[in-house]
């Protein structure tokens, strides 16, 4: 057998099994309480918008703000995933000294990629403004094209923090300063009735952002130097070292992996079709609104908004669970630790469950109360919110499976997929928007989610069986299913319904739902 398999798991990221595992719940837990003050911040957001300004005037703000994060989707190139990949390898292999070339490696051809790209912004600002029927819209593509290369410098530098285990640069700069200084921007803009310049309070805050996330991935690498090693991760590295000696004739493969040096060549050939991929991502998650704006006007595109703002806070639970993962995936992946790997997806599954089902189920029984919140004028949209809630439960069942495909260096098949994925959704949207509008783009959603969910699990089938039947799932789930399904549908068929009968429930449920998920805590761990 060799020593491989002994030497690998003698690593810096930890000698105990468990010991990852508690490092991505520890980040997750971080990461879990600022996408809860995300949400709400983004929420809060979005309902001042619609409510302090016209249909039109929303409509057009969020189509251009769809369009600027397909672009900077665009310009990153790749370069996040890539930054997590490659450090997290670096660091199992303990070669941490490496880290400071690979951001130069990858950050300098970002930045100016999306520099290009914000060129190109202002070029075709003309003719976007007039498919989408407003001459303001060209004023709104401008001010947002000058800040593109903040914003990817921001998610190029928190990526890298991530990948050193690092959640609370991600929490504190992206989750909660960011769309707090946007929501405080916002209502100073409202008050003054300036809805020109409400592009430039929505981007604006990029700025100090990609400032904060610079200089706290500087302070992490400075820190992770290798002359600052504990001594216990150095002898670690030194037995690598030998081991890698002792079995050159044994494994032949896996002293490859170790001696592997990160080339431009071998980084971009991963970046970049993650890239690719990302932008179809991208476009699943908001070409829905520009494709809503273009076929059914810029109120349909308003209106599509507000109906998926659900989608969206639960997406900010997913990405937390996502970002604590991501690294310990990694890691596993290069590990060659497939068990873990699966029992890790199978937590990860049951923690996304726990904090998103709460969500959709609520919205999904309250789904008129909760689009009045953005006023009166958005009740067309119950049909999309419901339609949207059940897909993401859905989808929140089946997992990561993405994710892992990703950190298995598979990234021309997830690029397969993500394009499936938006192709999948143009196709639904062009058939049902015209006629459906929010409700057909709706449908679209679903369509594109489960194209993505579905064949990651059916690639993997040969590296790792990955199923969300488990008793962790199963046990998040029920407690789901009975506080935020069973209850508030008794209250409110019994009420009859309201905004205060949807507080209480919500109260009622989380308070019942944390109680059962702390009782069956034994059974929400993984079996490996």
């Amino acid at each position: 057998m060799g020593a491989h398999p002994l030497v690998v798991r003698v690593t810096p990221t930890g000698t105990r099994p468990g010991n990852g595992l508690r490092r991505v719940l520890r980040g997750g837990v971080v990461n879990m309480a600022g996408a809860v003050v995300s949400a709400a911040l983004n929420l809060a957001l979005i309902v001042a918008i619609t409510r302090a300004f016209s249909q039109e005037t929303a409509g057009l703000l969020f189509s251009a703000t769809s369009v600027f994060l397909i672009m900077a989707a665009v310009a990153n190139a790749g370069a996040p995933d890539g930054l997590v990949y490659f450090i997290a390898r670096m660091r199992v292999f303990g070669r941490p000294e490496a880290v400071p070339v690979l951001l130069r490696l990858a950050l300098g051809p970002a930045v100016l990629a999306s520099c290009v790209v914000a060129a190109a912004l202002v070029v075709l600002a003309g003719p976007l403004a007039e498919a989408l029927g407003s001459e303001e819209a060209t004023a709104y593509l401008w001010m947002l094209a000058l800040f593109l290369p903040f914003a990817v410098l921001t998610d190029s530098a928190l990526a890298a923090t991530r990948a050193h285990h690092d959640m609370s640069a991600t929490v504190l700069v992206d989750k909660v300063g960011r769309p707090l200084a946007q929501l405080g921007l916002v209502g100073m803009i409202a008050l003054s009735g300036s809805a020109g310049l409400l592009a430039l309070a929505w981007a604006g805050p990029y700025l100090p952002a990609a400032v904060l996330a610079w200089f706290w991935l500087g302070r992490i690498v400075r820190r992770a130097a290798p002359d600052e090693l504990p001594p216990p991760e150095a002898e670690a590295r030194d037995g690598r070292e030998a081991g890698e000696e002792c079995d050159a004739r044994d494994d032949q493969g896996a002293r490859d992996d170790r001696d592997e040096r990160v080339t431009p060549a071998v980084f971009w050939a991963f970046a970049l079709p993650r890239a690719l991929g990302g932008v179809a991502q991208m476009g699943v998650q908001r070409g829905g609104v520009v494709m809503v704006a273009l076929l059914n006007g810029l109120s349909g595109a308003a209106v599509f908004t507000a109906a998926t703002r659900i989608m969206v806070v639960g997406q900010f639970g997913t990405q937390a669970v996502l970002n604590a993962a991501q690294p310990r995936f990694a890691e596993l992946l290069a590990s060659r630790d497939h068990n873990a790997v699966r029992a890790l997806y199978q937590a990860g599954t049951a923690w996304l469950v726990c904090l998103n089902w709460p969500l959709y189920l609520s919205a999904l029984v309250f789904a008129p109360e909760v689009m009045r919140l953005f006023g009166d004028e958005y009740a067309a949209g119950v049909a999309a919110l419901v339609i949207v809630c059940v897909g993401q439960m859905t989808a929140q069942v089946l997992g990561m499976g993405d994710l892992v495909l990703t950190m298995t260096g598979r990234t021309g098949l997830n690029l397969l997929n993500n394009v499936m994925s938006l192709l999948a959704n143009v196709v639904v949207c062009v058939l049902l928007v015209p006629a459906y509008g929010a409700a057909g783009a709706g449908v679209a959603l679903v369509a594109s989610a489960m194209v993505r969910k579905l064949l990651p699990l059916w690639q993997l089938r040969s590296l790792v069986v990955l199923h969300p039947f488990s008793r962790p799932v199963l046990a998040a789930t029920c407690s789901a299913l009975v506080w935020f399904g069973a209850l508030p549908t008794t209250m409110d068929a019994v009420t009859g319904g309201g905004v205060p009968v949807l507080v209480a429930a919500v109260l009622v449920g989380a308070l019942g739902h944390l109680g059962t998920v702390w009782w069956l805590r034994e059974h929400l761990e993984p079996r490996r």
